[in-house]
C-alpha cells in the first residue's frame, strides 16, 4: 500500500511539472505572437533582402555580359576586298543549289542505267563537269538532278508512240539510286525544309526535275504520277513543241510562237494545284508570257540567260524579267557557251556569266535571281567555269562586282528555297479550297476501243460497241496435253 501511494503521489509530480512546461511554454509563444508587430519594422527589409542583392549581382555583372564578346569567341571582321573569305563564310552558311544538272542523262548513256557494277565510281576524279570530290570543293549544299530524255525525231507528232516515257520513268529511277549509294554525301529530298536540314547535317540536297513535258505523253495525270515519284519541276517544253506548249527551237527554226495551247491552260492550273514548280527554261517567249498571266503560284526558270545581254531565244527578254519580280519567281543562271555569247562562244569566260547574272538582278531584283548550269549537259563551258569547283570563283567575281553577302545568299540557295516554298504553300490552300485534279485531255487525243462482248457498265457502251464492230480479244485454250487450241471466237466463250 505504502509503495502504491508513493507511486501515485509521483506520477502527479510529474503530471505537475508537465502542466507548468506547457504553461510556460504558452507563455513564450503568447510573447512571440504580441511582439511580432514590432519586428514587422524591418520584416519587409528582410523579406526582399534575396531580390535585392540578386539585382545588385545582376547590375554589377551588366557591362561584362555587354561586352561578352571579350569573353567568347566571335568571327573577326573581314576585309570588304577578301572576296575568298567572304565567300567561304557565305557558303558555310547558307547552301548553294544548283538548278541543273545531267549526270542521271549521263548514267543512261553512257552505263545504261547499270550504277552497281564496280565501273562507276562518283568518288574518283571523273571526266566531265561532276563528281563528288569536285562537289565538296565547289562548296555545294543542293543540286537539283536533271531528269532528261531527249525528243524523239521519228515522232511526226506528240500524239505518235513513243519509248520517251520509258526512259524517262527509267531515269528517275536510276537518279534515285545514284542518291542513294552515297548517303554520307547526298540527301534525297522532296521539300525546300528538307534541303535545308540535309545541308545543316552537312550533305548534298538532291532534288528531281524532269527536262521536257514531252517526257509525259501530253498526260496531265503522268503529271500526278511524276510528282509522287518524288519530281518537283518540270521545264514545260525541251526542244519540241508538246500538247502544252512552243519551244524556243521551233520558234528558231522560223515557226510561229504560238505560245501556250488551250490544253496547256489545263497544265498550268494543275501543276500550281499539285505544288510542282513550273519550269519556263526552254520555252518561247509568248509561252512564258501566257503562263505568267495565268499562275497562281510563282515560276523558275532552272537555267536560262538575260536575252537584253545575248539575244538567243533560249533567254528570258526583259519584260519578262519584270514580270518575274512581280510573281514572286527566279530566274536561275545558266553556264551554256553559246546562250552566253552567240557570235563567238570559244571566247565565253566566268566574266559573261557575272554580266548575266548582274542583268538579271536589276531587272528582275536580286530576290530573284539563282544559279543553274546545266553542268553535264552542255558540251562546253566558260573558261573559269569549266566543273562544280568552281562556284566559289563565280561568287568571288560577283562580290567584286558590288554584290553584298546577303545578295549572294540570296542569290546561291535562299531564293530557290523560299520560292519553292511558296509555291507548296499556295498548292495547299488550292488543295484546301476543294479543286479537284484536272480531267482534261488533249482535244485531238485519240481513245482505245473496248471489245463487242466486255461487261460494260453503260448500255450506250453496249450499244456503240456492237454498232461500230468492236471486235474480240485474242484468247486460246489450253488442251489438257498442255498445247494451245485454235483461238476461240465464238461470242459465248468470252
Amino acid at each position: 500500500m505504502a509503495e502504491t501511494a508513493s507511486r501515485a503521489e509521483n506520477e502527479l509530480r510529474r503530471d505537475s511539472l508537465h502542466q507548468t512546461q506547457t504553461t510556460l511554454d504558452a507563455s513564450v509563444d503568447e510573447n512571440a505572437i504580441v511582439i511580432h508587430p514590432q519586428r514587422s519594422r524591418n520584416g519587409w527589409l528582410r523579406s526582399w533582402q534575396g531580390v535585392l542583392v540578386a539585382a545588385g549581382f545582376g547590375i554589377l555583372l551588366t557591362p561584362f555580359i555587354s561586352l561578352g564578346s571579350w569573353f567568347m569567341p566571335a568571327e573577326e571582321p573581314i576585309d570588304p576586298t577578301n572576296y575568298a573569305l567572304r565567300t567561304r563564310r557565305v557558303l558555310e552558311t547558307t547552301p548553294l543549289i544548283d538548278g541543273h544538272n545531267d549526270v542521271p542523262w549521263l548514267l543512261r548513256v553512257e552505263l545504261q542505267n547499270r550504277i552497281y557494277t564496280g565501273k562507276f565510281d562518283p568518288n574518283q576524279r571523273l571526266l566531265g563537269h561532276t563528281d563528288i570530290g569536285r562537289m565538296r570543293q565547289g562548296m555545294m549544299g543542293g543540286q537539283f538532278w536533271s531528269v532528261y530524255v531527249q525528243c524523239d525525231k521519228a515522232q511526226k507528232h506528240f500524239e505518235d508512240p513513243s519509248w520517251i516515257v520509258r526512259d524517262t520513268l527509267e531515269q528517275i529511277d536510276v537518279a534515285k539510286r545514284f542518291i542513294a549509294e552515297s548517303p554520307e554525301v547526298f540527301t534525297y529530298c522532296e521539300t525546300p525544309s528538307c534541303a535545308r536540314t540535309a545541308f545543316k547535317n552537312g550533305k548534298i540536297a538532291s532534288m528531281l526535275g524532269i527536262e521536257g513535258g514531252h517526257q509525259l505523253g501530253g498526260s496531265i495525270a503522268a503529271i500526278r504520277q511524276a510528282y509522287d515519284l518524288g519530281v518537283r519541276y518540270i521545264t514545260t517544253t525541251h526542244n519540241c513543241d508538246n500538247a502544252w506548249a512552243t519551244s524556243a527551237s521551233t520558234v528558231a527554226y522560223g515557226q510561229p510562237d504560238r505560245g501556250l495551247t488551250p490544253f496547256g491552260a489545263a497544265y498550268v492550273r494543275e501543276m500550281n494545284r499539285l505544288g510542282m514548280m513550273i519550269d519556263l527554261s526552254h520555252v518561247s517567249h509568248q509561252t512564258m508570257r501566257d503562263v505568267l498571266s495565268l499562275t497562281r503560284t510563282p515560276v523558275i526558270f532552272s537555267h536560262s540567260g538575260a536575252y537584253s545581254v545575248t539575244p538567243h531565244l533560249r533567254n528570258v527578254p526583259d519584260d519578262v524579267l519584270r514580270s518575274i519580280r512581280s510573281n514572286g519567281g527566279i530566274v536561275m543562271a545558266v553556264f551554256v557557251n553559246r546562250f552566253l555569247n552567240m557570235q563567238d562562244p570559244s571566247v565565253v569566260t566566268i566574266h559573261d556569266v557575272v554580266d548575266h547574272v548582274w542583268h538579271l538582278a536589276e531587272l528582275a531584283g536580286w530576290e530573284h535571281v539563282g544559279i543553274g548550269s546545266d553542268f553535264s549537259g552542255t558540251p562546253f563551258t566558260p573558261t573559269g567555269l569549266e566543273d562544280v569547283s568552281k562556284y566559289p570563283d563565280l561568287i568571288e567575281l560577283l562580290m567584286a562586282r558590288g554584290a553584298t553577302d546577303d545578295q549572294i545568299r540570296l542569290l546561291v540557295g535562299d531564293n530557290i528555297l523560299r520560292v519553292w516554298g511558296d509555291i507548296q504553300r499556295r498548292a495547299r490552300e488550292i488543295q484546301n479550297e476543294g479543286e479537284k485534279p484536272i480531267e482534261e485531255e488533249w482535244e485531238g487525243r485519240k481513245w482505245h476501243a473496248g471489245y463487242k462482248h466486255s461487261p460494260y457498265m453503260y448500255r450506250e457502251t453496249r450499244e456503240r460497241a456492237a454498232r461500230e464492230g468492236w471486235g474480240q480479244p485474242e484468247q486460246f485454250n489450253v488442251a489438257n496435253a498442255g498445247q494451245s487450241s485454235p483461238a476461240v471466237k465464238d461470242g459465248k466463250d468470252l
